[in-house]
């Protein structure tokens, strides 16, 4: 069979687990790559890449040896540069060279968003020194979050609460952020009533948007998310405009992770993500076409249909607690005889734990959103990791 299309995947989580199983169904040939062998993606696709996306003489080998018809970023570490080069010599990137370059590091969107297109952001200021830090902390003030402007599922970010944790924060931040420099993004704290991720489509009809998906994280990372989120017609608009004009700037084709604080009716933009979004994962049971699908179907310039909501849903991480590569799971039964309307377990296959690494999701609809939030939490609280070589 000839495949309609050739995809290089760069990042192999559980999000490009999804995504190559979507293209697969529409006769794609995947290509899964990432820094380490048997990552959740490679289990499923065609065939797999092990090597460093920072290192760009192998990002550009790999591209030249399967020469993909389209090159699909799932992570933000990547040496961007190499794509912009391919990309001028007709190379397909997803949604663009640019908008991976731009939003690789969270200075170069934040700046995008704040400086060139105006939205409403919080207060933040960039340090490269510790010392650089101290004196942003004494613009903004306290409580800010101090985050890696390259980083992921919030590794390397904490809430500083006054100067004496300052150094600490620097120091996590160090020793979490991905690439190759060193820069934190010191944010004034946010007093939100409530966080969405507004995913929007971006295809060859146009722009359009997913029912909003509320959210709820810890240690900077998502641990709960659910659809529809709760919000007024006024702050949707918002939402939806302000996402409108970012990812127009950004180009291409494609699903973006739009991030905002609610606060009252009045809407500040957070972050992007020009990829399926972790907080989406909901998606998989709350809609008809997933946001993977979605992400899939814009790529390769399908129709993309109007989104249809099938029922409250809600997702809940399941968490590693130590460090392991000889483990098991255990408590699906269980799990999966939690009572709602639906409710199902992925688990993503990577192949070692670590604390706090997202192992799992359980994914629940049920007739509220409380209810199926409650159930999610049910559900992932019954799935236990058992570790075999440590204790």
């Amino acid at each position: 069979m000839t495949p309609t299309a050739k995809l290089l995947l760069l990042g192999s989580g559980e999000l490009g687990k999804e995504v190559v199983i979507s293209a697969q169904r529409l006769g794609c040939h995947v290509i899964a790559c990432d820094r380490y062998a048997n990552a959740p993606a490679m289990q499923v696709a065609d065939e797999a890449e092990v090597f460093s996306m920072l290192d760009g003489d192998a990002l550009r080998a790999a591209i030249r040896k399967h020469a993909p018809d389209f090159v699909v970023p799932e992570i933000e570490a990547i040496r961007t540069e190499v794509l912009a080069d391919l990309e001028a010599e007709g190379l397909v990137v997803v949604p663009s060279a640019r908008a991976a370059q731009l939003t690789m590091n969270r200075d170069a969107i934040r700046d995008l968003a704040a400086g060139e297109l105006g939205l409403t952001t919080s207060p933040y200021r960039y340090a490269e020194s510790l010392r650089e830090l101290e004196d942003a902390a004494s613009e903004i003030g306290f409580p800010l979050v101090v985050k890696p402007v390259m980083s992921s599922s919030g590794k390397g970010q904490s809430t500083v609460r006054g100067p004496g944790d300052i150094a600490e924060a620097w120091a996590y931040a160090e020793d979490s952020g991905r690439g190759d420099r060193l820069r934190v993004i010191a944010e004034g704290f946010v007093d939100f009533d409530y966080e969405i991720t507004l995913l929007t489509v971006s295809s060859a009809a146009g722009i359009s948007f997913c029912p909003p998906i509320g959210h709820r994280q810890a240690r900077g990372d998502y641990q709960e998310s659910w659809q529809p989120a709760a919000m007024s017609a006024a702050a949707l608009d918002q939402a939806q405009a302000m996402a409108e004009r970012v990812v127009e700037a950004l180009g291409g084709h494609g699903i973006f992770g739009v991030e905002f604080f609610v606060k009252g009716e009045e809407v500040i933009f957070s972050e992007l993500s020009p990829r399926p979004h972790d907080t989406g994962m909901v998606t998989l049971v709350s809609q008809d076409l997933s946001e993977f699908d979605l992400h899939v179907r814009a790529i390769l310039g399908l129709p993309v249909p109007p989104v249809r909501a099938v029922g409250p849903s809600a997702s809940a991480v399941i968490l590693a607690g130590r460090d392991s590569r000889a483990f098991s799971f255990t408590g699906l039964a269980e799990a999966l005889s939690v009572e709602a309307d639906h409710v199902d377990v992925r688990l993503f296959g990577k192949p070692e734990t670590r604390p706090f690494r997202r192992m799992g999701v359980a994914l629940v609809r049920a007739g509220s959103l409380d209810e199926a939030r409650k159930a999610a939490a049910e559900a992932a609280g019954r799935v236990r990791i058992d570790y075999g070589d440590s204790e």
